[in-house]
C-alpha cells in the first residue's frame, strides 16, 4: 500500500504533474463540446437534404455532395483527417483546439447525419401527409411532426456517437494539443512509470463516459415520461 501511495505521489503531486492531466482535461472537453456543436448542426442539415432525397425526389446535386462527403469522412482514419485539416487544409489557424474541433465536428457530422437519416426514415408516411393535412408546409412539417419523433428514435445512437467522439479526442496529440491523453504521456515520460499515469487518464475517461451515460438515460425516461 505505502509503494503504491509512494507511486501515486511521485506521479501526480510531486511537481506538480497533475496539472498536466488538468489541463489536459480542460481541453479535452472543450474540443468535445465545439465538436458535437459543429457535429449536430451539420449533420442534421445533412440528414435533412439526404431524407428529403430520397423521400419525395429532388435535390439531386446536394444529395450527391452529400454521398460523397459521407465516403470520404466514413472511409478515413479520424486521425489521418487531423492531420490533414491541421498541415493541409487550414494552416492559416494558429489555435489547435479549433483545429481539432472543427476535424473532429466533421468528422462526427458524417455519423451523426446517418443516424438522423435514418432516424428520419422510420417515422411513418403518414405523418408527413397528416402534417399536409393539417396546413403544414415541408419545414414546418418536418420541425414539428417528424423531427421530434426521429430524435426519440435515434437517442440512444447519438448517444453513443457522442461518447466515441469524447473517446476519439485522445488523439489530439498527434499536431500537439495538450489533452487528457497527452498529458498522462508527459507525465509518463517524466516518471517512467507507465501503470499510473495511463490507468488514470482511462479512469478520467470512464467515469466521462459513465457521466453521459447516465445523463441519457435520464434524458430518455424525461422524454418516456412526457409520451404518456
Amino acid at each position: 500500500m505505502d509503494t503504491l501511495m509512494n507511486k501515486f505521489h511521485q506521479n501526480f503531486i510531486e511537481d506538480d504533474r497533475y496539472m498536466y492531466l488538468l489541463k489536459g482535461f480542460g481541453n479535452t472537453i472543450l474540443i468535445t463540446l465545439l465538436a458535437v456543436v459543429i457535429g449536430i448542426i451539420l449533420g442534421f442539415l445533412i440528414a435533412m437534404v439526404r431524407s428529403t432525397h430520397d423521400k419525395h425526389g429532388g435535390l439531386t446535386f446536394l444529395n450527391l455532395i452529400c454521398r460523397i462527403y459521407l465516403t470520404v469522412i466514413r472511409g478515413t482514419p479520424t486521425v489521418i483527417q487531423l492531420m490533414i485539416m491541421y498541415y493541409i487544409v487550414l494552416t492559416t489557424l494558429s489555435n489547435k483546439i479549433v483545429v481539432a474541433a472543427i476535424a473532429f465536428g466533421l468528422n462526427s457530422a458524417a455519423y451523426v447525419a446517418e443516424i438522423v437519416r435514418s432516424g428520419i426514415m422510420s417515422v411513418d408516411e403518414g405523418q408527413f401527409e397528416a402534417g399536409r393535412s393539417l396546413g403544414l408546409n415541408y419545414g414546418q412539417t418536418m420541425k414539428l411532426i417528424i423531427m421530434p419523433q426521429a430524435f426519440k428514435n435515434v437517442l440512444p445512437a447519438l448517444a453513443n456517437e457522442f461518447i466515441t467522439l469524447l473517446k476519439e479526442t485522445s488523439v489530439s496529440g498527434y499536431i500537439g494539443i495538450m489533452d487528457l491523453t497527452r498529458g498522462g504521456d508527459i507525465i509518463r515520460s517524466g516518471t517512467y512509470e507507465p501503470f499510473m499515469p495511463l490507468i488514470g487518464v482511462a479512469v478520467i475517461y470512464l467515469l466521462l463516459v459513465m457521466l453521459l451515460t447516465a445523463g441519457v438515460h435520464k434524458l430518455e425516461e424525461r422524454l418516456r415520461t412526457n409520451e404518456r
